[in-house]
């Protein structure tokens, strides 16, 4: 009667282990869907597509916006001051950038990405742009 006593407490604990690991999944699957999706188009001659999502997190020089590619990728951009618009956080790299249809598109080292933005107005009192 122990060892079956055993048995079940073993099988019980791996129950709540796969029951927790799967929640956790769960919980990632939802975080990644609550995400907002942007365009992107990875690597040179690739086609824009809304595959790549993006999130704001602070750091010690102001807000970035953090772009996850679908391959587990990433790219870091910061906020330029008063709304102009994003350039790139790592490296060397600069990010080319252009607005267009109420989009900023930033090209950087082959990858392109499209921010719902608007163009920075002339006119202060019109508000600011950038993404």
């Amino acid at each position: 009667m122990r060892g079956f006593a055993s048995v079940a407490l073993a099988l019980t604990l791996v129950a709540c282990s796969q029951s927790e690991t799967e929640q956790a999944r769960e919980a990632d699957a939802e975080r990644v869907a609550a995400l907002e999706r942007i365009e992107c188009a990875i690597g040179e001659g690739s086609q824009f597509a809304a595959i790549c999502t993006i999130e704001e997190v602070a750091s010690d020089d102001g807000a970035q916006v953090v772009v996850r590619h679908p391959d587990g990728g990433l790219r870091r951009f910061d906020r330029l001051p008063d709304g102009k618009g994003l350039a790139a956080a790592d490296g060397a790299d600069t990010a080319a950038q252009s607005y267009a249809d109420g989009m900023l598109e930033i090209a950087i080292d082959g990858d392109r990405y499209r921010f719902p933005a608007r163009a920075k107005s002339a006119d202060p009192a019109a508000g600011n742009g950038g993404a």
